[in-house]
């Protein structure tokens, strides 16, 4: 392969990554569980939730309920992938659209 084809080749594209903090308006129990998971199935991104010491993928119904989070509770919400902005904000707007 000649130096200048070596320079031409592209590099992957780096996944996107994007968080936040949201502090909880009401306990994220087995209902809102349900929609979240269901929501974060939406996305291609890999979307995770951190509370505490615990990280639990979104799309997990149980491993969100076992996070035992609280309302008042800041939970941080972590996603990576393509859609990692949209994922995250949907995030958002679910905790209080819906007010869980």
């Amino acid at each position: 392969i000649s130096p200048s084809a070596s320079r031409q080749r592209r590099r992957p594209a780096m996944s996107a990554n994007s968080e936040a903090t949201v502090v909880l308006p009401a306990d994220l129990h087995a209902r809102p569980a349900g929609a979240l998971a269901r929501a974060a199935a939406g996305f291609a991104s890999t979307v995770e939730i951190l509370f505490g010491d615990r990280r639990v993928s979104a799309r997990s119904v149980l491993g969100v309920m076992g996070l035992n989070a609280r309302a008042g509770s800041s939970v941080r919400v972590c996603a990576t992938g393509e859609d990692a902005v949209a994922a995250v904000g949907a995030f958002v707007g679910f905790a209080f659209v819906r007010n869980l």
